[in-house]
């Protein structure tokens, strides 16, 4: 079956508009990096998102989901099958103390909506780029909080297309790990349960976190955040600052000269500098400390 059949029959269930051929990955990830899929979908509904993952499970298309494209380097070589996003699934309410927020919405607009309604404890999430599919499937945190602190439960989709509803212990969520990830289950919403809280104090905080962010964090370049997970009894951006390797990379990928923890797109960088400076800095500080550094961003797709 070729992608071409591929576009014909999921333009069946799925708005032909928002099927392309051959699409580019470069502008859906925050790194600027990767190649072309063979067919790109973006879904409108719960619905068409159970077709397109049913329609590749059945006829043993690969499939990759992307959110936003924060934590996560797609090859050069691109995706050889389906690439779906669930981007516009971006709902968000709140009931009471409950804020319910579907996949695709971004996980700082929902923290900084719960703040508005003068909620507490989505604060450490204000500044996290990730939508909240991708915030579930590793248990995303920051500043002392994570998704498990506040999360009830969880509506996903098995890879065979069956709806699931997981509680916070069915999720088995840990340090950047999820049953999500572990199943490979596709998100499709999560309830979160917050608590009244002052506004004045609610406000400090976000400033406080999004200053703390903007001047230890190098925005002004693509970058897929945060490179690596934190080693026990350490932290990954210390440990490459000690190895002296702030600055240096491959190509036009650089270890960031602002927070070692991160490495950033100069301008040119190709997804093969990328992980090449990822295997770098991963060998460097073996050498050095004799600890492995495992990355934390999902390394994807096919070499050229």
């Amino acid at each position: 079956m070729t992608k071409e059949q591929w576009v014909t029959d999921l333009a069946q269930s799925v708005n032909p508009a928002n099927i392309k051929l051959d699409e580019s990955l470069q502008q859906y990830t925050m790194t600027k990096l990767g190649g072309k899929a063979d067919v790109f979908v973006l879904v409108e509904t719960e619905d068409e998102a159970a077709t397109v993952i049913r329609y590749a499970n059945m006829n043993n298309i690969p499939l990759l989901m992307l959110g936003n494209g924060s934590n996560m380097v797609v090859r050069d070589g691109g995706h050889r099958g389906i690439v779906v996003t669930f981007s516009l699934l971006d709902e968000i309410h709140i009931n009471g103390d409950h804020v319910y927020a579907q996949s695709g919405a971004l996980i700082k607009d929902v923290s900084k909506l719960a703040a508005t309604a003068s909620l507490t404890g989505f604060e450490f999430a204000c500044g996290i780029p990730g939508s909240i599919g991708g915030a579930m499937a590793m248990n995303a945190g920051a500043y002392g909080g994570e998704i498990k602190d506040i999360i009830i439960s969880s509506k996903v989709l098995t890879r065979e297309g069956d709806i699931l509803i997981l509680s916070k212990e069915e999720l088995e969520l840990g340090y950047r790990q999820s049953i999500i990830a572990k199943k490979g289950y596709y998100v499709l919403s999560s309830e979160f349960q917050l608590a009244k809280g002052v506004q004045e104090e609610i406000d400090a905080k976000i400033a406080d976190l999004t200053l703390q962010r903007e001047s230890k964090q190098p925005l002004e370049y693509p970058s897929a955040g945060s490179v690596f997970k934190r080693p026990p009894g350490h932290f990954a951006g210390k440990l490459i600052q000690d190895s002296g390797l702030q600055g240096k990379g491959v190509g036009d990928a650089e270890v960031s000269t602002k927070h070692a923890g991160f490495i950033v797109n100069k301008g040119n960088a190709t997804a093969t500098d990328y992980i090449a400076t990822i295997d770098m800095v991963q060998r460097v500080v073996k050498e050095k400390f004799g600890i492995d550094l495992e990355t934390e961003v999902k390394i994807v797709g096919d070499d050229l």
